[in-house]
């Protein structure tokens, strides 16, 4: 009969891919109970989204076998990793992470990335929202078929529910569709305060944060707000879109703002009869944007006409087609950004971790009596 030591030594053995430490000293294990010969125990994962999570399951099994445990009773969960200073935030205290799409120019598919994110994290099971924080040209309740007006409750503006994805946007606000937003840089920068502050957010594992096209004040202002846990950027293989890119990289490294990756939009054509690939607007701009500012590269997206129609008519390609191949390259994509905010929060608690014994040790250093030379 096996031990609660051997089991544990043994897990120690499987390592998360992309974090590169064991599930126990991760905290992956909880609850373990050896009873009769019988194993169990919960596995808990960084993320619901995790690109490695049958991986990981399959050799936390594969090492139970190897130590003579065929009794294995195993519960697999997910806790979404806090990647920002929460404590540091007042307005946004239950929102763990904070992700912010941004594009260089417009007419990249930003809006159509963020929505279907958003879509494909809420149905592994996370918490999540979508705020539009295009001001000028909201076009997230468009794409999400939503007409509703949000309401008020106790001084709250209670955002629409779309896919499981709570959503607010200015776009709710404008008396007709046509309606032309036309604000001042100090206005615009208020609504997105207010959509930060007088929004009830609740409990988030992911807010998808829309931001508009360039570098203006919208960006300026969420970074200046709150603590975000990183900028994904979407670019086309163009090398327009692509040096309009590095500009926004730009903006946000000096802002000290983590780049999560870069998404390539409209990246090939694929035949529908011969799965052959056309790369209509280039090829590899978003890789060499990658490459240039040492940032990851979590993706392509095709061009296709039903992500396009999806957009146009409020159903979106990972709601109306989930099982696609275009929604499937929406499902990667979210799994890697998954799996590099679970990196970016690893890093944060390792530095915190860090700084912590360094303030213990100095702490005990200045409390301790030193040895004076006696004269």
């Amino acid at each position: 009969m096996v031990t609660v030591d051997q089991v544990l030594s043994s897990l120690k053995k499987v390592v998360d891919p992309e974090l590169h430490k064991d599930i126990v000293s991760m905290g992956m294990v909880k609850d373990l109970v050896i009873n009769s010969g019988k194993v169990a125990f919960t596995l808990q994962l960084t993320t619901p989204a995790c690109p490695f999570n049958s991986e990981i399951e399959q050799d936390v099994r594969n090492t139970i076998a190897n130590i003579g445990v065929h009794d294995l009773d195993l519960k697999v969960t997910a806790r979404v990793m806090e990647g920002r200073a929460i404590s540091l935030d007042e307005i946004l205290p239950g929102v763990k992470n904070i992700i912010a799409v941004a594009s260089g120019k417009g007419g990249v598919g930003k809006t159509t990335v963020s929505v279907n994110l958003a879509l494909t994290l809420a149905r592994t099971g996370a918490k999540v929202g979508l705020l539009d924080a295009d001001i000028y040209g909201p076009s997230v309740p468009l794409m999400l078929g939503l007409k509703q007006t949000p309401t008020i409750n106790n001084n709250k503006i209670e955002p629409a529910v779309s896919g499981g994805v709570k959503v607010i946007s200015m776009g709710f606000f404008y008396e007709q569709s046509q309606q032309a937003g036309i604000y001042r840089g100090p206005i615009v920068s208020g609504i997105v305060k207010q959509f930060l502050t007088d929004v009830n957010w609740g409990e988030l594992d992911y807010l998808i944060i829309d931001l508009p096209p360039g570098t203006g004040d919208a960006p300026l202002t969420l970074a200046q707000t709150i603590p975000i846990t990183g900028i994904l950027i979407v670019t086309t293989p163009q090398e327009v879109a692509m040096n309009v890119a590095v500009k926004a990289i730009g903006m946000f490294h000096k802002l000290n703002v983590p780049i999560v990756g870069v998404i390539e939009n409209m990246s090939y054509l694929q035949c529908p009869h011969c799965s052959e690939r056309t790369h209509i607007f280039g090829k590899g701009g978003g890789q060499r944007v990658s490459e240039k500012f040492n940032v990851p590269f979590v993706g392509e997206i095709p061009l296709h006409i039903q992500i396009m129609t999806g957009s146009d008519t409020g159903e979106p390609i990972t709601l109306s087609e989930p099982g696609s191949v275009q929604a499937n390259a929406f499902t990667n994509v979210a799994k890697t950004v998954a799996g590099r905010i679970s990196v970016i929060a690893a890093e944060m608690k390792a530095t915190d971790e860090a700084e912590a014994a360094g303030r213990t040790l100095n702490e005990k250093d200045q409390t301790e009596p030193q040895n004076v030379p006696q004269s």
